[in-house]
């Protein structure tokens, strides 16, 4: 029998399952993270709970669909990025269960405010930065109430350095680290020996940073499983490795960031597979089986999950719209409960860039012209509160997108056409009457929880 087991979440930023150089053919390089994707279970259709960070995060560490939480976008300067202090998160379970808890990296749950904190959420150690980016070279983390200045070190060197440290601390006891790193977030920045590496015909400049960007992350990983070797840790450690949403893909000419993500439709931002599908990886080896597992798996399905495998206890009254999949990473069973997906700037729009999955068949109403702009004012301030935080927030968002005089959804079945080519919804009259009916039910009920979490 395993004794309790240490959990490592790593989460990185923007990265596409294409990224993988096992899946694009050697164009990147992450010889530690394929080998790692050999040792466990790999989830062939694991989803982010949005497509983009902030919103993901908060479904990853609640197990609640991120429109409940609060946490409906990106923008920090607005305080949309927050945790609502109802909330309870994976690490407050963990914590009440006798883990020690610590979160290395990006948090972009709450920029600002102490009730926002990391330390205010269940983690008893932070050292990172709690907006939604940083720049790697030039960067102040906050560590324990300090703060943390740059050293020479590339931030993503920082966070594996911290990481390390967290679990030579913890040894002894139980520990969950949630390992966050930035990379591969814009500003796209790493050595340039490294970016060299990767320059080559048909290559943009930018991919082959996020390619050298990419490959830091995997000998971070190479280092910190290296770490638990040496510990004598492996085998009660359940380490567990994803992306926060799917690759950025814009820009023109050397500033181009399309690249390879296995011919999946859209990228971040949208709710179209590009954008909401990404890597999954899970190893423990006292506890489970390796190989490959093709059910669905939601962000929100990992805290009831990780919680019941850790044997610990749900900390909070508010429910989790998660199930615990520890059946099927073992193989044992299939989950077939549908699935949602909704993201737009500002406000949540039903029918804009939103998405149901059941079974192989997904329906998705494509984003409104203008629904997933950020105004040139709060791309300004994003930039300026990085040095000079505001005293208040203006939490008052910009007026709504004209909504177009006609909204009509598209449905897909993902069982023979993967990559989202085919519109179905003339043929399937009434399945798309349904599946959208089922998706206004959940929309209103999310967006019921929304509200009420706002007057906590």
């Amino acid at each position: 029998m395993a004794r309790t087991p240490n959990i490592i979440q790593i989460v990185v930023d923007d990265m596409g399952v294409g990224d993988l150089s096992r899946e694009n053919g050697g164009a990147s390089s992450t010889p530690r993270l394929d080998a790692f994707a050999e040792e466990g279970v790999q989830l062939s259709q694991h989803y982010s709970g949005s497509p983009v960070c902030a919103p993901a995060r908060a479904a990853l560490l609640t197990g609640r669909y991120p429109h409940r939480t609060g946490v409906i976008d990106t923008t920090e300067a607005r305080g949309l990025d927050r945790l609502a202090v109802g909330e309870t998160t994976l690490a407050d379970d963990l914590r009440a269960g006798g883990y020690a808890t610590g979160l290395v990296g990006k948090w972009h749950n709450g920029a600002f405010d102490p009730a926002y904190h990391p330390t205010a959420r269940g983690f008893d150690e932070f050292v990172g930065f709690q907006g939604g980016w940083r720049d790697y070279w030039e960067w102040t983390l906050d560590r324990g109430g300090t703060t943390m200045r740059a050293d020479g070190r590339h931030l993503t060197d920082v966070f594996t350095d911290e990481a390390l440290q967290f679990v030579r601390r913890h040894r002894e006891e139980p520990f969950y680290l949630h390992l966050a790193y930035n990379a591969p977030h814009y500003p796209l920045q790493a050595p340039e020996r490294l970016i060299e590496r990767f320059v080559a015909p048909g290559r943009t400049r930018a991919v082959a940073t996020i390619y050298a960007m990419i490959a830091m992350v995997d000998e971070g990983v190479e280092r910190l499983l290296g770490e638990l070797d040496r510990l004598g840790l492996t085998e009660d450690t359940i380490v567990m490795f994803t992306s926060d949403n799917g690759p950025e893909a814009n820009g023109t000419g050397e500033a181009s960031t399309h690249r390879f993500n296995l011919g999946m439709r859209g990228s971040k931002t949208h709710v179209f597979e590009g954008g909401i599908r990404v890597p999954l990886m899970v190893r423990w080896p006292a506890g489970l089986p390796g190989g490959e597992r093709a059910d669905l798996v939601h962000f929100i399905d990992w805290r009831p999950t990780l919680a019941a495998v850790a044997g610990v206890p749900h900390v909070g009254a508010l429910p989790v719209d998660g199930r615990d999949v520890s059946g099927v990473l073992r193989g044992e069973s299939t989950d077939t409960e549908a699935r949602f997906w909704q993201w737009t700037r500002y406000r949540p729009e039903s029918e804009s860039n939103c998405a149901m999955r059941e079974a192989d068949w997904k329906i998705v109403w494509p984003a409104w012209p203008g629904s997933l702009d950020v105004t040139a004012e709060d791309a300004r301030r994003d930039v300026e509160i990085k040095t000079r935080p505001p005293a208040a927030l203006d939490t008052t968002p910009p007026p709504n997108v004209p909504r177009p005089d006609e909204v009509t959804p598209m449905l897909f079945d993902l069982s023979t056409d993967p990559n989202e080519t085919t519109d179905l919804a003339s043929s399937h009259a009434g399945r798309v009457q349904a599946m959208t009916d089922a998706m206004h039910t959940w929309f209103d009920d999310v967006e019921r929880s929304r509200h009420a979490a706002a007057t906590v």
